[in-house]
């Protein structure tokens, strides 16, 4: 049976990179925002909002993701702050993701700034995988000016490790061979799927290491971390995967947008921002297609990975952003179980044609003015760029 090679390509600080790339090419920025302290974040005229990115100088003087923007200037006051734009981050997603595609067709997108690739069928092509990787990130960085790092193993579980290692613009391997040097000796919350509380159990088992979690007999850990999520961590200790590399199909009958947040969320006012970006992008994309949407999907994956969605049937298609967030904090918020996010998704599906979907005979005047709002903001962004409207709610201020 042949081996398998699987790549992870992890974006290095996407969020930061991707605005430092669009300043650059697009804006015309004179200053790259990854050699400065700077930050994606609220802004700075309110001091309101967190921290989403940051680059290296900025990290330098002490900024981390999750703290507020007032703390951060309190560090560095000469901070630069960029608020963000999850539908250009889509963009650059893309087409990073299109890249890799020309390695291997076998893709799975985990998250807006990190794939999959399953190059067992094409490897051999190069004249190793390590090479392969090499020759994959190099051209990322010529053709798109970002950087990713690259983990090459024969699973999913030991490539996305071997990503984590040394960033950035790095390509590291994880065979099996490996384990016992690069993976056993590091701290045990740094293996996939171990969160705090499964950190805190371990601790008070006298394991502080995955070697230790590796070597621990599987049914006492059963017995304190559960049957299923006690396997699982033990077999990742020990480099065992055995899920697939499962490339996705473009569905031409939903619109959607997902995004892996930089650092978990658990206020629904930090989530209702990020609701608003992706109905924004989503609701963007179906006026540009001329079509309207029956129904709203948000998906969420907790601290412990774990998935839950709901959806919600609306009364009329609509094509309006207001409309389709209002709808998307509401099924948030019946997803939503009190423990910290760390993915949050959107998806309109039932799509008809503006010119067929039904009409809203009791549509009021509010509803026309969003209409004609979103029309504006479609046109001053098409004209000068993504970046040239923004919502105050993006800035700093309130959500409805």
């Amino acid at each position: 049976m042949k081996s398998r090679v699987i790549f992870h390509i992890d974006v290095n600080s996407a969020y930061l990179s991707w605005e430092a790339v669009y300043g650059i090419s697009v804006r015309k920025d004179e200053v790259d925002l990854r050699e400065v302290p700077s930050i994606i974040g609220g802004d700075e005229s309110k001091r309101r909002g967190i921290v989403l990115a940051a680059s290296i100088p900025a990290k330098k003087k002490g900024i981390r993701t999750a703290e507020t923007v007032r703390e951060a200037l309190n560090k560095c006051p000469d901070l630069i702050i960029r608020p963000p734009c999850h539908g250009l981050y889509e963009k650059y997603s893309e087409a990073f993701l299109k890249e890799a595609l020309e390695f291997s067709p076998v893709l799975e997108k985990f998250s807006i700034d990190e794939a999959f690739l399953d190059m067992t069928e094409t490897v051999g092509q190069y004249e190793s995988p390590y090479e392969a990787a090499c020759l994959l990130k190099d051209r990322i960085y010529e053709k798109l000016g970002f950087t990713v790092n690259i983990g090459v193993a024969p699973n999913k579980l030991l490539a996305k490790m071997a990503s984590d290692f040394e960033k950035p613009n790095k390509v590291h391997t994880l065979f099996q061979e490996e384990i016992p040097t690069k993976m056993w000796p590091l701290p045990v919350e740094n293996l996939f799927s171990v969160g705090p509380a499964t950190k805190k159990k371990l601790h008070n088992l006298g394991i502080r290491t995955i070697g230790e979690l590796a070597h621990m007999n599987p049914e006492l850990l059963k017995s304190h971390i559960g049957n299923k999520h006690g396997m699982l961590i033990y077999e990742y200790a020990n480099g065992i995967d055995r899920a697939p590399v499962e490339a996705g199909q473009a569905d031409s009958k939903g619109y959607g947008n997902s995004v892996t947040l930089p650092s978990d969320v658990d206020s629904l006012e930090e989530s209702d921002v990020v609701l608003l970006s992706l109905a924004e992008s989503v609701a963007s994309r179906l006026r540009a297609d001329r079509v309207k949407t029956s129904c709203i999907t948000v998906e969420i994956k907790d601290c412990h990975f774990r998935r839950s969605s709901h959806q919600r049937k609306l009364s009329v298609p609509t094509d309006i952003t207001d409309e389709i967030v209002q709808a998307a904090k509401k099924l948030y918020r019946e997803c939503f179980r009190g423990v910290s996010v760390r993915l949050i998704g959107l998806r309109a599906t039932d799509i008809s044609s503006v010119e067929f979907s039904q009409m809203d005979l009791f549509g009021d005047q509010k509803k026309e003015k969003l209409r004609r709002l979103d029309q504006s903001i479609d046109a001053i962004r098409n004209r000068y760029g993504r970046d040239a409207v923004q919502r105050a709610t993006f800035l700093g201020g309130k959500t409805d």
